[in-house]
């Protein structure tokens, strides 16, 4: 005990958190309210029902999360492997995408066109400066 844990590692708690905020909100807006607790606990069977704009923003971007998040782990775990943690690389590229993604789920809950779009790009560069890091 005793032992510090890399900025890195918590930044990656932080984005499970920001998943976990994302899951949260898009079921929240995806009930719309007007679902019973049958339903809402149910193996949901039948097609999405009828969301409004904001719920299908939502879930579409959860989706994005869950496409981009193992790529962001796995070349997270790798630069620990490989003892590349601590340097500039590792923890501005983690602290790109956490910040990035926390940026992007409100982003594009509000429809924000270009911004979103830009806030991504810098989510998606925090992964390639850690695949950077882990070749170097």
């Amino acid at each position: 005990m005793g032992a510090s844990v890399p900025v890195e590692f918590k930044l990656l708690v932080a984005a499970v958190i920001i998943g976990l905020v994302n899951i949260m909100w898009a079921a929240a807006a995806g009930s719309g309210g007007q679902r019973d607790l049958k339903w809402l606990s149910g193996p949901r069977d039948e097609d999405y029902p009828v969301q409004s704009v904001m719920a299908q923003r939502l879930r579409r971007s959860m989706a994005n999360f869950l496409e981009t998040f193992p790529l962001f782990l796995a070349v997270l775990l790798a630069c620990a492997a490989a003892g590349k943690l601590g340097g500039t690389l590792t923890v501005d590229g983690s602290v790109a995408y956490v910040a990035g993604r926390a940026l992007y789920v409100p982003l594009y809950a509000l429809g924000t066109p270009l911004l979103r779009s830009v806030v991504w790009g810098v989510s998606l560069a925090g992964i390639v400066m850690l695949i950077v890091a882990f070749f170097q």
